[in-house]
């Protein structure tokens, strides 16, 4: 019987969902042939076995394989990950060079561009930058557009996003992250139909599995899938999404492509603004969720892949 360690929780904005991906592995694990263990990682960072602090090594030593149901900082940005890889353990998600791109992302970007993939247009800000702001705003506005989409450079769960139609209210959106975070991705806001699409590994005889594509309609027409809207039940995710034959295509093909090129491994799913037939990538997420509210457990249900299974299948190819 394989020991698996689930790994959830951890130091980032995301503790709440994390616990709640980790739960839901957990119930999955205890309906299969493993024997699972539940590590929490605090909010300081300790880890903790049965309620007791141990050191990370003293844990993994015990178990075969680590499930990694860690969101956001320490979880997504690769540090766990090379404690893993350090310690020879197979785990779930892809490896640290490929968390760290993807967690941050303008070099998301500009890992992606040379690929011809169409980006909104942005710039990065600055704490620092902030004292000079009100030479900038004009700037800003003219080389990216006159609606905006503001977010820190390394975040998940859509934390802290917001969307800024105008220059009255950029100054104090960009006030309130700045007490959280030091740097901020400014993003051409591109009115479209949000998709996003999962890539899982070694699935059906296929290096890489596509998918369906989701739909995502945030309620009241609403400009973007805020963190609320994600778990409150209100956005409606439609599977398949209303899109094309050729948007369809295109989706899946993009979402390949980044997998590839920022090397991601065992599963990611990536988001995007379709616009007049244009595909616009947004973002990769590494770890997505599993909470039962997650949209990749949403898609895999879609062909059959029921959460047990989709569990079990990402442990079998787990990254070593």
């Amino acid at each position: 019987m394989k020991r698996v360690a689930v790994l959830r929780g951890g130091p980032s904005e995301e503790y709440d969902v994390s616990m709640q991906s980790g739960k839901a592995v957990l119930e999955a694990l205890n309906l299969s042939d493993y024997q699972a263990k539940d590590i929490i990682i605090t909010k300081k960072g300790e880890w903790l076995d049965s309620g007791f602090a141990r050191r990370p090594d003293h844990i993994l030593n015990t178990v075969d394989v680590a499930f990694v149901a860690l969101h956001g900082t320490y979880g997504e940005d690769g540090q766990v990950q090379r404690i893993l890889q350090r310690m020879g353990i197979p785990f779930t998600g892809s490896r640290s060079m490929a968390s760290s791109i993807a967690f941050n992302k303008e070099l998301t970007k500009n890992t992606l561009r040379p690929h011809g993939i169409k980006m909104p247009r942005h710039r990065r800000l600055n704490r620092a930058d902030l004292a000079y702001l009100d030479e900038q705003i004009d700037d800003i506005f003219t080389d990216i557009g006159n609606e905006l989409f503001i977010k820190p450079m390394a975040s998940g769960s859509s934390f802290g996003a917001q969307y800024v139609p105008n220059k009255e209210s950029f100054v104090k959106v960009i006030d309130g992250l700045s007490k959280n975070h030091n740097q901020f991705l400014i993003e051409e806001f591109i009115r479209g139909k949000e998709a996003t699409v999962g890539v899982l590994n070694g699935y059906r005889n296929q290096d890489l599995y596509v998918l369906p594509v989701i739909e995502i309609v945030p309620p009241n027409n609403e400009p973007m899938f805020s963190y609320e809207n994600k778990y409150n039940g209100s956005t409606e995710e439609i599977v398949p999404g209303r899109f094309s034959y050729h948007e369809k295509s295109q989706l899946a093909d993009i979402a390949s492509l980044v997998h590839k090129v920022i090397d991601c491994a065992n599963y990611s799913r990536s988001d995007f603004i379709v616009k007049d037939g244009e595909v616009y990538f947004l973002e990769v997420n590494t770890l997505p969720g599993l909470t039962p509210q997650s949209l990749y457990p949403k898609a895999a249900s879609a062909i059959g892949l029921e959460f047990k299974d989709l569990i079990g299948h990402l442990l079998e190819n787990a990254s070593r």
